[in-house]
């Protein structure tokens, strides 16, 4: 009795156990085939088989495996029309595995030794958009950013009329928003440090690097903002003159942004500082 029940309690989990390893099987099996079908093809001697293996592969989409029998293939097949290709969707295999730094490294080369090929201006192209992908967050390091702008003018100079222009055009103008935010946050990062001289620079370069940006208003109010809290923490001696610069610089502000949203707050520092100069000078002439 206890032998039957034991039996009848357990038999499902046994026959859960055996399907789980028939489904595993049926799951694990085709990787295994898969795997077994690259490795011949790797100790192939056969050139050509190699280089259909990567094309099918590419075709189905195991872009890994298809870069790997891609970098085998190429050595071998230097000068032939086999190569033009591989060197393409070599670099195309890079892309789809979010590889940027390979494949724009591979579309430069292919662009470069194949400038004549029909696939050259999209070659080109790709190579600026896998650097445009790298391009990370604002407030990192936009070196990535700068190397795209630079790549798609490029591609924009060498093909005006493709049918990338556009994109490019607007790639572009995407970069270079982010420059902008990356140049604002930076400047607004000495300010909240203290670095005043650091943050007043940073505005004033802000305009010339970016003059004309949406932001130049809200920058310029920025640094006379910023110019007035230098002045008030300056020593006495110094006082005079960064004053000074607070009244010089709200005229400037004035007669650019007569209409500015910022113009009572500006107003405000213009008097603050037109006091306190006041102030400062008496007190140098008691001294």
């Amino acid at each position: 009795m206890a032998m039957i029940l034991h039996t009848t309690i357990f038999a499902p989990l046994m026959q859960k156990a055996k399907n789980f390893r028939y489904l595993t099987l049926i799951l694990v099996l085709p990787m295994l085939l898969s795997c077994s079908k690259l490795r011949r093809l790797q100790k192939s001697d056969d050139w050509e088989r190699k280089f259909n293996g990567a094309m099918a592969y590419y075709n189905e989409k195991d872009y890994y495996r298809a870069s790997v029998l891609f970098e085998e293939v190429l050595p071998l097949i230097r000068g032939t029309e086999q190569a033009e290709i591989a060197q393409f969707y070599n670099a195309y295999s890079y892309y789809h595995q979010k590889q940027y730094i390979l494949s724009a490294h591979f579309f430069n080369n292919f662009a470069t030794i194949y400038a004549r090929s029909e696939f050259a201006m999209e070659a080109t192209f790709m190579h600026a958009y896998s650097l445009y992908l790298q391009s990370p967050q604002y407030n990192l390091d936009q070196t990535p950013s700068y190397e795209a702008i630079t790549a798609m003018q490029n591609f924009i100079n060498k093909y005006p009329y493709s049918e990338y222009a556009e994109r490019s055009t607007e790639i572009i103008d995407q970069l270079q928003v982010k420059l902008e935010q990356k140049a604002y946050w930076n400047a607004k990062q000495y300010e909240k440090l203290r670095l005043y001289s650091a943050a007043i620079i940073s505005f004033e370069n802000f305009k010339k690097d970016f003059p004309d940006s949406y932001l130049n208003e809200e920058i310029f109010y920025l640094k006379l903002e910023t110019q007035y809290t230098y002045a008030r923490n300056s020593t006495r001696r110094r006082q005079v003159e960064r004053y000074q610069k607070v009244l010089d610089d709200y005229y400037e502000f004035l007669e650019e942004y007569p209409q500015s949203q910022y113009l009572k707050e500006a107003e405000e520092l213009y008097a603050r500082s037109s006091d306190r100069l006041e102030k400062v000078k008496l007190a140098n002439l008691n001294d």
